[in-house]
């Protein structure tokens, strides 16, 4: 077992699981089966790159060798024009990670557990009309121990703070210190205490300290949307994929576009179909499948696989694949600090580039204001940060003032103000986008890939309620700015999907005619399949979703364990 490329001269070898993907979804499953001996092959579309191939550079987020590219596939997706209709285009938007371990390489590893709250959003508060928001089948008591878990195996550095919102935990504190702060990080806590709020030191699947073959964060300024150079973040690569193909139980095939899932007379997957390099079709087999390509591919994955006994694709005879995806809502603002108003340590301390700004607030996960809302409504998490140094990009947008185009000494003035005299801080806002009839993704009768395959087509049409927990949100997060003393603070929020941390659209429950999978993950009517990336998930929370996804796939193998385990 071990790396191969597809369409390099092999012989069959009699695999128990075949998993399609690599990432979050995938890793923990591949980890945890050949752990125990289970023989897995895991087939993945884009390459397996290393460390020694993560250069940073500003120019090279997640560049062109990481990605899918527009020209050999894409995506449809279609938009409210604002006049009651769609308006469509061609995207590649969505590809977060062409690569062994996927868009988990590129996370900026804000790790943030799921809260109680959101297992039962449809029990905790009224119902919002036009959202199709349900309870989850399962409770954050029956997944809380998935999350320690991921922690620790993953690798999650951090501290614990109590708060009011604080979920419970089987572990007093996480297995690894908090990576280094900003200096500036003491003015937030400062400002937040004053305004009574509870600042929270951010987790990050980023490791600070050395563990196993993995070396701790270097600290170059460059996380998200970067590959990590020291491997000290979580990606299913680096923390969990490694060490399967070491058990000699694992096997990953790079280069291999699944397109297909054949199904027998009975229903059950029997073989999975996938394009190699050379374009030339191959077939796996296998005992039991797990897709888990990203949330909108496993659903295009599923509609594309139609059987004897799945007319409408595989978990569709209630016709619910492709139903309830959901992207994540919120904004962005930004806080300006002049340098020469500021005290000269302070200063200083804002010039400092490399350390993480671990800061987060989630006072306003439930929002009870009767001033914006009727009623208690769920709200969000607000993480602050610096982004990555992009001299190029920043210098680039400063060309324009008032509509007009710099040059010369004007120009020059202002760059070197921009880079020497002041400092953006910045500040993302994650609140839950409420499912609705009109998110959802199906099959493309237009755009076809390189292969000649239908691509899946994305209508993203938001719920209203979402802008205005959103700019609630970013209004309380201008009051920390200026609290810090900010000289410029603004933010906004946006109606538009998000390039990455998309879920849904395969929502697990208990019900066939409600939702995809069962509460184990399992395809309702097809035994021997299950999806365990994002597209499980009834709603994403006020948080990024990917520490959740990695939890869930622990828990999915603990019940693929049970079930290949000898009689």
């Amino acid at each position: 077992m071990g790396l191969a490329r597809a369409g390099e001269t092999q012989e069959q070898e009699p695999f128990e699981v075949c998993i399609v993907g690599s990432g979050a979804g995938a890793g923990p499953i591949a980890y945890e089966l050949a752990k125990a001996g289970i023989n897995v092959v895991v087939l993945e579309k884009g390459d397996w790159y290393t460390e020694q191939d993560f250069v940073k550079d500003e120019q090279l987020p997640r560049h062109r060798v990481f990605r899918s590219q527009f020209d050999e596939e894409r995506h449809v997706l279609e938009l409210p024009d604002g006049e009651g209709g769609w308006r469509r285009e061609t995207t590649a938007q969505f590809w977060g990670g062409n690569i062994v371990g996927g868009a988990s390489n590129f996370m900026s590893g804000y790790f943030h557990r799921l809260k109680p709250t959101d297992f039962r959003l449809a029990s905790s508060f009224p119902a919002i009309p036009g959202a199709n928001t349900v309870d989850w089948p399962i409770s954050y008591e029956e997944l809380e121990p998935y999350y320690a878990k991921v922690e620790q195996i993953v690798g999650v550095s951090g501290k614990v703070v109590k708060h009011p919102l604080l979920e419970p935990r089987s572990t007093p504190d996480f297995p690894f210190p908090p990576t280094l702060e900003h200096p500036i990080a003491a003015r937030f806590d400062n400002a937040c205490q004053q305004l009574k709020l509870t600042p929270l030191p951010m987790a990050r699947a980023i490791l600070s300290k050395p563990f196993k073959q993995r070396m701790s964060c270097e600290y170059s300024g460059y996380c998200g949307s970067y590959g990590c150079h020291s491997g000290a973040k979580g990606s299913s690569r680096a923390a969990l994929l490694n060490d399967a193909v070491a058990s000699g139980h694992c096997r990953i095939i790079t280069r291999a576009k699944v397109y297909r899932l054949n199904s027998d007379a009975k229903g059950r997957v029997s073989s999975v179909d996938y394009f190699d390099t050379s374009g030339k079709s191959q077939r796996i087999q296998a005992k039991i499948f797990v897709v888990a390509c990203y949330a909108i591919e496993s659903v295009r994955l599923l509609l594309a696989s139609p059987g004897e006994k799945h007319p409408k694709g595989i978990g569709n005879r209630f016709g619910q694949v492709g139903k309830n995806l959901h992207c994540c809502a919120g904004g962005t603002g930004h806080g300006v600090f002049k340098l020469n108003k500021l005290a000269a340590e302070t200063a200083a301390g804002l010039k400092v580039r490399g350390p993480f700004f671990n800061r987060a607030l989630q006072d306003w996960y439930v929002i009870d204001d009767k001033a914006a809302f009727d009623k208690p409504v769920k709200g969000g998490t607000l993480d602050f940060v610096f982004d990555p140094p992009s001299p190029t990009s920043e210098a680039n947008g400063l060309k324009w003032q008032e509509g007009n185009l710099l040059w010369g000494t004007p120009l020059k003035q202002k760059i070197k103000a921009h880079f020497t005299q002041s400092r953006d801080f910045k500040f993302e806002v994650f609140c839950d986008w409420l499912t609705n009839d009109d998110c959802y993704v199906t099959l493309d009768d237009e755009e076809q890939d390189k292969w000649g395959q239908p691509v899946a087509k994305v209508r993203a049409g938001f719920h209203p309620h979402d802008l205005k927990v959103a700019q609630y949100l970013v209004d309380r997060g201008v009051e920390v700015m200026k609290a810090m003393g900010a000289d410029e603070a603004w933010g906004n929020v946006f109606s538009d999907p998000t390039s990455n941390l998309v879920a849904g659209g395969c929502r697990f429950g208990d019900d066939p005619r409600t939702s995809v999978l069962n509460r184990d993950c399992r395809v309702h009517d097809c035994d021997n399949l299950y999806v365990t990336d994002g597209a499980f998930m009834p709603n994403g929370g006020s948080v990024t979703p990917t520490f959740t996804i990695y939890a869930n796939a622990f828990r999915v193998a603990d019940r693929l364990l049970e079930r290949l385990k000898p009689i």
